[in-house]
C-alpha cells in the first residue's frame, strides 16, 4: 500500500524513488521484491541526489494515488497496516505491478462473476488438506466446492447472502489461509482454505467480496457504495482461548476457542472446528444485554483468574480468561456490541436463538 504520511498507525521513513511515493518500513519491504517497478531508499539514513528529490517533490503520495488507484472497484479490499502480508503485498503488486486499477479488463480474475478452480480445503473430520474444486457464480448466488473434479452435485452449496470470508494464516498454518463461513440451518460452518499463490488467493477473496456487493445493490438498491462495502466481508472482533462453565454453573470450567463474529458469540473445543460447540446472541443494552468484570463471589471450578460475566435476557453466560490483558481486550469487544443498537433484521436473529433447543 502506499502509506500515508500523516497517518498515526505508520511510520513513512521510506520512499520509492522511482514511484515518487513514501512509505512505512512493512511496506518497504515488499516494494524491494518488485526492483523493475520500485527502488526504495531511506528518507534519514540514504544520500539523495537533486534530481531524485526532485521527483519526490513533485510527485508524492496524492498525486500517486490519483494516478495508480483511479479505477479500484468499491468492493477491492484495501488493506491496512494492521493486515495480513499477503493482503499488503498483493495490493501493492496490483498497484503498481500488474497496474490493475488502471487498467480495468486486468480486474476480470475476480469481477466477472464466475470463477472456478482448486484450492486446498481441510477436511472436516480427518484435518488432511486435500485439493477441491470450487466454482462461485453471481447468477445463482452461491460459492460451491465438490469432492471430486467429475462430480455432478456439489458437497455443500453456500449462499452468497450468508457467506464470509477473512484470512487467517497463523490459525490455519499457512500464509495464504482464508476462513470461509456461512450459514447452514442457520448455525455457522466454517470450512478453511488456501492455494500457493497469493494472487489466485486473493483473487478468490476479491471475487467473494465482488459478489456480495453486486448481491447486497439488489438487496438494498437505495444504498450507496460506502453503505454497503462494510458490509461485503468482515474481521472477527475477538478471538481467543477462554474458559466456560454450562448453563447451570455447577459443572467445572473447561477451556475453549471462542471467536466474536458480529453478534455472534461462538465457542469451539479446536480452533479448527467446522461447527460450533454453541453460540450465543450478543444483543444491545437496550434489549437487557450487559458484560461485567468479573464473575460472582460464589463461582468455583475456574483455573484462570479474569473473569467476565455477560448478562442476557435469559441466562448469564460465565466465563474466565488467563491474562488481565485477555480479559480487558475481551470486555472491550463486548462493550462494543452491547452498545450498539440492533439493526431491525438483527432481532429476528435474536428470535431464533431464543427458540433454539
Amino acid at each position: 500500500m502506499t502509506c500515508r504520511p500523516s497517518s498515526l498507525l505508520v511510520d513513512p521513513d521510506w520512499a520509492s524513488y522511482t514511484l515518487g511515493v513514501f512509505i512505512c518500513l512493512s511496506c518497504s519491504g515488499i516494494h524491494r521484491n518488485i526492483p523493475q517497478v520500485s527502488k526504495v531508499k531511506s528518507v534519514r539514513l540514504d544520500a539523495w541526489d537533486d534530481a531524485q528529490v526532485e521527483f519526490m517533490t513533485s510527485r508524492g503520495n496524492h498525486v500517486a494515488r490519483a494516478a495508480f488507484e483511479s479505477k479500484v472497484p468499491p468492493f477491492y479490499y484495501r488493506p491496512s497496516a494492521s493486515d495480513c502480508q499477503l493482503l499488503r503485498e498483493q495490493w501493492i503488486r496490483a498497484k503498481y505491478e500488474r497496474q490493475e486499477f488502471t487498467h480495468p479488463e486486468r480486474q476480470e480474475p475476480y469481477s466477472a462473476g464466475y470463477r472456478e478452480g482448486f484450492l486446498w480445503k481441510r477436511g472436516r473430520d480427518n484435518g488432511q488438506f486435500l485439493s477441491r474444486k470450487f466454482v462461485l457464480t453471481e447468477r445463482e448466488g452461491a460459492l460451491k466446492y465438490f469432492n471430486r473434479s467429475d462430480a455432478k452435485e456439489p458437497k455443500a452449496i453456500m449462499k452468497i447472502e450468508h457467506l464470509n470470508a477473512t484470512f487467517q494464516p497463523a490459525k490455519i498454518g499457512h500464509p495464504h489461509g482464508l476462513q470461509v463461513t456461512y450459514l447452514k440451518d442457520n448455525s455457522t460452518r466454517n470450512i478453511f482454505v488456501y492455494h500457493e499463490d497469493g494472487k489466485e488467493m486473493v483473487d478468490w477473496f476479491n471475487a467473494l467480496r465482488a459478489a456480495r456487493f453486486h448481491y447486497l445493490q439488489v438487496a438494498f438498491p437505495g444504498a450507496s457504495d460506502a453503505d454497503l462495502v462494510p458490509k461485503l466481508s468482515r474481521n472477527y472482533l475477538q478471538e481467543g482461548y477462554m474458559e466456560k462453565t454450562g448453563p447451570k454453573q455447577t459443572e467445572g470450567f473447561r477451556k475453549r476457542w471462542f471467536t466474536m463474529d458480529d453478534r455472534r458469540l461462538m465457542y469451539f473445543k479446536d480452533p479448527l472446528d467446522a461447527f460450533a460447540r454453541g453460540e450465543v446472541f450478543i444483543g444491545s443494552r437496550e434489549s437487557g444485554y450487559t458484560v461485567l468484570d468479573g464473575l460472582p463471589p460464589s463461582t468455583q471450578g475456574h483455573h484462570w483468574p479474569h473473569g467476565i460475566t455477560i448478562v442476557t435476557p435469559e441466562r448469564r453466560f460465565l466465563l474466565a480468561c488467563e491474562t488481565e490483558s485477555e480479559q480487558r481486550a475481551w470486555m472491550e469487544a463486548f462493550r462494543k456490541v452491547v452498545d450498539r443498537p440492533m439493526l431491525p433484521q438483527e432481532y429476528a436473529v435474536e428470535a431464533h436463538f431464543k427458540h433454539k433447543p
